[in-house]
Parts: C-alpha cells; sequence; structure tokens
C-alpha cells in the first residue's frame, strides 16, 4: 500500500486541492462529485507532475515553473474554459466588464495567470519536494506515464472546450492566448540550467518568510477583489499587479534555496502564501459547507510536515 503513495500521486491530487478546493473555487460537494474531481485532476494534477517533470529533466529551478505555470494558467481559463474570452463566465464579477477590450477580460486573465502559476502549479510542487526531499532532484514518473499524462492533459481541455459551456471565442483573440502559452513555455525552457544560476548563499528566517508570503498573497487577491471598486482604471490593476509581481520574485530569489538549512523557511514561505487562502475558506463556511474542515484539513497536513521535516532534521 505504501509504494501506491508516491511523490507524484501526491502531487497529482495537491494541485487540485489548493488550486479549486481551497480556493473555494469548487467547494468540497461540488469537488468530492466523481465526475468533476476527475476532470479537475486530470487537468490540475496532469499540469502540475508534467510540469515538475520537465523542470527536472531540464534541470531548471522555480523561475522556469513559474513560467510554466504562466502557460497551464493559459490553457486552463483561455483555452479550456475560455472564461479570458466569455462575457458571462459565473466567477468574473466586476471584471466581466472592468478591464474588457476586444472581446478579452485582461484584469481577468492576468489575475488568473498568476493565480494559477502560483498557486495551482509552484505551491503544490514545492509542497511535493518538501515531503519527499530525498527525490527532489529525481524525475517521478518514466516516459511512457508523462506521455499518457499528457494526453489527459489535452483531452481535458478538448472536453472543457467543447462542453463546459457553449461560449466560442473570437479565433484570433484564441490563437494568441495559444501562442502566449507557446512563449511562457519557451521562456522556461530558455532560462539557465540550475547549475549555471548564481547561488547567492542567502538564508532567511521562517517568521519572516511566512509574514512576507501572507502579505503578499492578501495584497494580491485584495488587488484584483477590490481594485476595480476604487479605480477606473484597469491599466493601473493590471501594472499594480505585474508590480507585486516582479517585487515577490526578486525578494524570493534572493535566497539559496538550495541550501539544506532553508527547508524549514521553504515551508514556511509555503504557508505563508496559503495563510490568506486558509482564513478565507473559513470565512466561506456559512455560503459552502465543510470549507472550515478544508482549512482545518490544510492547517493540519502543514503541521505534519513542518514535524517531518524537523524529524528529518535531526
Amino acid at each position: 500500500m505504501r509504494k501506491l503513495v508516491t511523490p507524484a500521486l501526491v502531487l497529482f491530487l495537491l494541485s487540485p486541492a489548493i488550486g479549486e478546493l481551497l480556493s473555494g473555487s469548487s467547494p468540497p460537494l461540488e469537488f468530492f462529485n466523481p465526475f468533476a474531481f476527475a476532470l479537475m485532476a486530470g487537468l490540475y494534477g496532469s499540469g502540475a507532475v508534467i510540469i515538475r517533470e520537465l523542470k527536472v529533466r531540464w534541470h531548471k529551478d522555480f523561475r522556469s515553473v513559474l513560467l510554466l505555470g504562466a502557460a497551464y494558467g493559459i490553457l486552463e481559463e483561455g483555452l479550456m474554459a475560455k472564461s479570458f474570452f466569455d462575457p458571462n463566465w459565473a466567477d468574473l464579477g466586476a471584471l466581466g466588464s472592468f478591464g474588457r477590450y476586444a472581446e478579452t477580460s485582461f484584469v481577468w486573465a492576468e489575475m488568473l495567470i498568476i493565480y494559477h502559476a502560483v498557486f495551482s502549479i509552484t505551491i503544490p510542487i514545492a509542497l511535493a519536494e518538501l515531503a519527499y526531499p530525498h527525490k527532489k532532484d529525481e524525475p517521478w514518473i518514466g516516459k511512457r506515464l508523462f506521455v499518457a499524462l499528457l494526453a489527459v492533459l489535452v483531452t481535458v481541455t478538448v472536453i472543457g472546450f467543447l462542453y463546459l459551456t457553449p461560449y466560442r471565442p473570437p479565433a484570433a483573440q484564441y490563437m494568441l492566448a495559444a501562442l502566449a502559452m507557446v512563449l511562457f513555455g519557451y521562456a522556461a525552457y530558455r532560462l539557465p540550467a540550475r547549475s549555471q544560476t548564481e547561488n547567492t548563499g542567502r538564508t532567511g528566517r521562517p517568521r519572516t518568510l511566512f509574514a512576507v508570503g501572507a502579505l503578499g498573497s492578501t495584497a494580491f487577491f485584495m488587488l484584483f477583489w477590490e481594485g476595480p471598486y476604487t479605480t477606473d482604471s484597469p491599466l493601473v490593476i493590471m501594472a499594480m499587479g505585474i508590480a507585486l509581481a516582479y517585487l515577490m520574485k526578486r525578494f524570493y530569489f534572493r535566497y539559496d534555496w538550495r541550501n539544506p538549512s532553508m527547508t524549514m523557511t521553504r515551508l514556511a514561505a509555503v504557508a505563508g502564501a496559503l495563510s490568506f487562502m486558509i482564513f478565507l475558506a473559513f470565512t466561506l463556511e456559512l455560503q459552502m459547507p465543510g470549507m472550515s474542515i478544508v482549512a482545518l484539513t490544510t492547517i493540519a497536513g502543514l503541521l505534519l510536515l513542518r514535524r517531518k521535516i524537523r524529524m528529518e532534521a535531526r
């Protein structure tokens, strides 16, 4: 039984659990519907495992993961769900009209690209590698399973495009989204290999990284959720979103994340980034029964991982 719980399977399940369940996008009653779960796992899980394998096989670091995560965000929201273009997409809210130009919701698109890059892809990969530190530099799946997951990802994307909503996006915008996805992937491939990146040797305190992660994620969600109600300029929100992402990237990549002493700090950074979503899950309990259990389970999982890391460090 223990052999069945592989790092790849953990990542396969973590990605939809964070990206859809913890976020409240798919509350428990919807998330654990067998058909919906199969589709979400096939989409998120396959994407996360494929990206993690590319990171290892290309000898890259988490900068490439973020770029590939951005490409995944375009695949899911632009090419599969078509929410970048559909003015009637259920979750748009104020962003259905705010920042919409040439039949594209640009503010929404930017928010979802960043969200999926960080929360749906990078954080689950970071957690899975923290749980299996001795395998973090190894491939977790073989070539056949890699191809199979790629086929699953493509199949779910096509199913979503055809049946999720009847909306059909304009061809030019849709093709530009596909091109942007390819360019993000190419940029990830062209980044310097892990051994060629600068090693600063800098380490950080877990409390500091937790606080920065919490503040950064809170600022991100508040910017895109409340921004349309505080300014009339979509360009201001988009510029601030890009600036926030750039500043967070600059801050995090000052540190030497390959240093073994940074293991607990990595967990603290991830926990801080998830803290806003955990808090939000508690507040959603009345609207979405079971979300408080999701939040408590997430906290328990992070604490168990913290304990595991401490025990292995002895």
